[in-house]
């Protein structure tokens, strides 16, 4: 929980890098009140009188389109660190708008490590100072 709050409190910090961690759990809440939202919204629609059950699915809905214009620019923000963490410009984001490539490319940007050390995005948020594993087709000399 605190990695989702982590991105609360850089509402709109677009600078900087972000962690596979950080970005992943920040989706992982958005899902899960989503899916709390919605399921709580089909089991009181369910059992409520017609009348009412329009009124409540309206307010809800309403509700949680406050929670996500909310959640918006750190959702945004964080995306554009996670893609300064792996060496790409926050305008690759803009890939997601191709319809089903430009998503799945996305998700593969998302899913890669960092880029070890500093980058010019600034610093490994992992705290790794650029360790470099051996190159084994190096000679040894």
């Amino acid at each position: 929980m605190e990695w989702y709050f982590e991105v609360i409190r850089k509402y709109s910090d677009f600078q900087g890098r972000a962690r596979r961690k950080e970005y992943w759990f920040f989706a992982l809440f958005n899902a899960l009140i989503g899916f709390v939202f919605f399921t709580v919204v089909g089991i009181v629609g369910a059992v409520l009188p017609s009348a009412l059950r329009h009124l409540f699915i309206i307010l809800f809905t309403g509700v949680f389109g406050l929670y996500w214009l909310g959640v918006l620019v750190p959702s945004l923000a964080v995306g554009i660190r996670r893609l300064h963490d792996t060496g790409r410009s926050g305008w690759w984001l803009l890939i997601g708008l191709v319809p089903f490539f430009g998503g799945i490319i996305l998700l593969v940007f998302h899913l890669l490590d960092s880029e070890p050390g500093t980058n010019e995005y600034g610093p490994n948020p992992k705290g790794v100072a650029g360790y470099m594993p051996p190159n084994p087709i190096a000679p040894p000399y």
